[in-house]
């Protein structure tokens, strides 16, 4: 009975990778990953070979994947199959668990990005500085009024990220009139963003390193019962000393990637 139970386990598990990767495959069109549109295609998406060839792969290989045929596949053509469908980091992770029963290796993270939309509804808000954050609060697309009150586009990939630069920042830290009101309620929101994904290393890593940088971080991190919850700093003061103040609104920009688009409306 063991013995079937765990046949029959596999064999899901092979059905789901072929239904993921097919799926993944058939999404993606030949002007997204640079091919020219030709006429003729019967079957939406790219073709198996066009993926192959992307991937640097074997066509019989590949199509053996695909199929969920009973093959032992390396870590490095997990990762050049990820690259070559445009998988995003949660999408790359279920890959490897479906194929290998654990995740990807920490450095096959690659950095997030929104869809062409997405900017585009950022750059129509030019009065508003707006700004579209992932779970871990790392900021990955921005309008011009945000990189003018936050300056996102001086800086490094890593540390363009909220909360990183709420308590690691002292420029920025001199900008803010309200900073020990503000700071303390943005950790309480991203506690709760935590608690969606307790294990998550790059969480881990944050949260490691700005608990030796920052005393206040490491302080009420680990104090229980924060009252107040806010997605934005309420008072910026610009290069010359004028001051702003905010009120906020968060909207879901794409739920099962946890991004959130950030607001800032001045009153």
């Amino acid at each position: 009975m063991a013995i079937a139970l765990s046949d029959r386990t596999l064999a899901r598990t092979r059905s789901d990778l072929s239904d993921f990767v097919t799926r993944h495959r058939k999404k993606l069109k030949p002007a997204d990953v640079g091919l020219p549109t030709t006429g003729g295609r019967r079957t939406p998406g790219l073709r198996r070979e066009e993926v192959a060839a992307l991937a640097g792969v074997g066509l019989t290989w590949y199509t053996w994947f695909e199929q969920g045929r009973d093959i032992q596949v390396s870590e490095n053509f997990l990762l050049r199959v990820s690259k070559a469908l445009k998988l995003d980091d949660a999408e790359c992770s279920h890959l490897f668990l479906l194929a290998h029963r654990r995740p990807p290796p920490p450095e096959a993270r690659q950095w997030p990005s929104v869809d062409p939309p997405i900017q585009q509804l950022l750059d129509d808000l030019p009065a508003r500085p707006a700004y579209v954050s992932n779970l871990r609060w790392d900021v990955i697309a921005w309008n011009a009024a945000a990189d003018r009150l936050f300056d996102f586009s001086a800086r490094a990939q890593g540390d363009c990220n909220i909360i990183r630069m709420l308590f690691a920042d002292p420029d920025l830290r001199r900008r803010l009139p309200a900073w020990r009101e503000d700071a303390p309620r943005l950790l309480a929101q991203f506690r709760c963003d935590l608690a969606a994904a307790p294990d998550d290393p790059a969480m881990l890593r944050l949260i490691g390193e700005l608990k030796k940088l920052s005393p206040d971080f490491r302080c009420w991190m680990e104090q229980p019962g924060m009252e107040g919850y806010g997605w934005g700093v309420r008072v910026v003061l610009a290069d010359d000393g004028t001051r702003h103040s905010f009120v906020h609104q968060m909207l879901i920009v794409d739920e099962h990637r946890h991004l959130k688009m950030v607001v800032y409306f001045e009153e």
